[in-house]
């Protein structure tokens, strides 16, 4: 099946059906917090399964059920975050380390809000050559590789308020990897936080709390492309189940990631994602994804 373009904008989603779309959303959601590269399974799981590609605006829009689903797992920190630079704010506090934390996060989303915006025409278009099998094969690879290394030569000794502005900004430089399919949000940031010396645990909290102002913009983004596209009534309940699904998914994700990190490391998802890196390289070559 071809794929579906509404006003230039990737919407193979809509042809699929409440049950295809409950049954992606549930691996978007648990693949789009851990390190294993959402749109490689975006890709690969439609093609085992025959169906036709869902489209890079699906993925982008179902940021909003990750946004939800780290707001709620890190709820303590968020309010902590928000409350506690607000406080500072009316105190003139602003050395109080809430209010500090908060603007390096905002400081740190710039690098992808330029990149994002720069790299727009080219990531929302039908059939972009970015979302290629190549591309996500080769960047599942090159992340488990990072990774590995992360693995490898990080200390695992600091915690997330010892962290300082040029961390977080080489993290958020980190985030422009996640603009790339197949690299993933969650991987390049959190082996760029490893590479800094935080504990693994640590490095996947400072991961996600940076990464909030990226994920809603992205989410927002994708929403206010497809109302410009003039996505109709159906669209919009296919997409709203999605992000229903997603949203239950991503929280177990986030609670798995920590739970494995704490107990274990960061080896599982450096083989999950290399074996399918090599399963997306060779499906391709060998003619088994199209």
């Amino acid at each position: 099946m071809a794929d579906a373009c509404t006003g230039g904008v990737d919407t193979g989603f809509v042809a699929l059906g409440y049950g295809k779309i409950a049954v992606l959303g549930v691996v978007q959601g648990i693949t789009e917090l851990l390190p294993i590269s959402s749109t490689a399974h975006m890709r690969i799981v439609p093609a085992m399964l025959g169906w036709p590609d869902p489209g890079s605006a699906f993925s982008a829009a179902m940021q909003m059920a990750a946004l939800a689903a780290v707001i709620s797992y890190f709820w303590k920190d968020v309010r902590e975050l928000l409350f506690g630079s607000l406080k500072a704010v009316t105190k003139g506090d602003f050395d109080n380390w809430y209010f500090r934390f908060s603007i390096w996060i905002v400081l740190a989303t710039i690098p992808i809000g330029i990149a994002g915006l720069a790299l727009s025409g080219l990531l929302n278009q039908c059939n972009s050559p970015l979302r290629s099998l190549p591309v996500i094969g080769g960047s599942c690879i090159v992340m488990a590789i990072l990774l590995a290394v992360a693995e490898i030569v990080a200390r695992h000794k600091r915690t997330i308020d010892h962290v300082n502005l040029i961390d977080a900004m080489i993290v958020g430089i980190a985030q422009i990897g996640a603009l790339i399919p197949g690299i993933s949000r969650s991987g390049s940031t959190l082996t760029a936080a490893l590479f800094l010396g935080l504990k693994r645990e640590e490095a996947a909290r400072f991961s996600f709390l940076l990464g909030l102002p990226a994920i809603a913009l992205a989410g927002l983004k994708e929403f206010y492309e497809l109302y410009k596209a003039h996505l109709d009534a159906h669209g919009w309940m296919m997409l709203s189940c999605g992000l229903v699904v997603a949203s239950l998914s991503a929280f177990v994700a986030i609670w798995s990631l920590m739970a494995v990190l704490e107990k274990f490391s960061a080896w599982p998802f450096v083989i999950y994602r290399g074996l399918m890196g090599v399963v997306l390289l060779a499906g391709f070559y060998v003619g088994w994804l199209a």
